[in-house]
């Protein structure tokens, strides 16, 4: 019996792990580097945007009165057609006070579009509403408002274009007004009233 138990604690000190072993440190880096240039080559990096830290979910912390609203060539013609003032009406529907913001873009539009327009083109060179300088070439207003919406999350859109409404649609936190009714609507805002 001696000599089994002299035998079986000889092959256990003798089991040692070899050089190669998979389990040692030295080892384990070494595949973990060949791992990362495998997945550097193979895989391609998802960036994903930053989102602004005023939002909590879906609602804009960072849309407070006085409201900034970004008035679109479209909204301007319909308020026109349905004959109705711009900031009252502005003003019943959002039960607050708001401060319309014409870009030099929508400015350029009305003013391209010619005399079908010239009233919409005189309410918006009104005085009482602010005006956005435009850093940017060319004059499509959808473009520069999306942009403008996008990187700072302080306005509500104001427009009755349907593809614009669907870009901003897919931004968080950004409401859209529209012309609907005889009257101004608001979607998206979450202290809005229900009507």
């Amino acid at each position: 019996m001696g000599v089994q138990k002299k035998t079986r604690k000889f092959a256990q000190v003798k089991r040692i792990i070899g050089q190669r072993d998979s389990r040692l440190k030295k080892n384990q880096e070494t595949d973990k580097d060949a791992q990362k240039k495998n997945k550097n080559d193979d895989e391609v990096i998802r960036e994903v945007p930053q989102v602004s830290s005023a939002l909590f979910f879906q609602y804009n912390t960072a849309l407070v009165p006085p409201y900034q609203v970004l008035v679109d060539t479209n909204f301007l013609s319909h308020t026109v057609q349905k004959k109705l003032e711009l900031l009252p009406t502005m003003m019943d529907c959002l039960y607050a006070k708001c401060i319309p913001i014409i870009t030099d873009c929508v400015m350029a539009e009305l003013e391209k579009l010619g005399p079908k327009y010239r009233i919409a083109l005189r309410i918006a060179r009104d005085e009482r509403w602010e005006r956005l300088k435009c850093g940017h070439k060319g004059t499509y207003a959808d473009d520069c408002i999306v942009d403008r919406v996008a990187r700072h999350k302080i306005y509500i859109v104001a427009t009755n274009d349907r593809d614009l409404k669907r870009r901003v649609r897919k931004i968080p936190g950004v409401p859209i007004m529209s012309v609907a009714r005889g009257k101004y609507v608001i979607e998206r805002l979450p202290d809005a009233p229900e009507k």
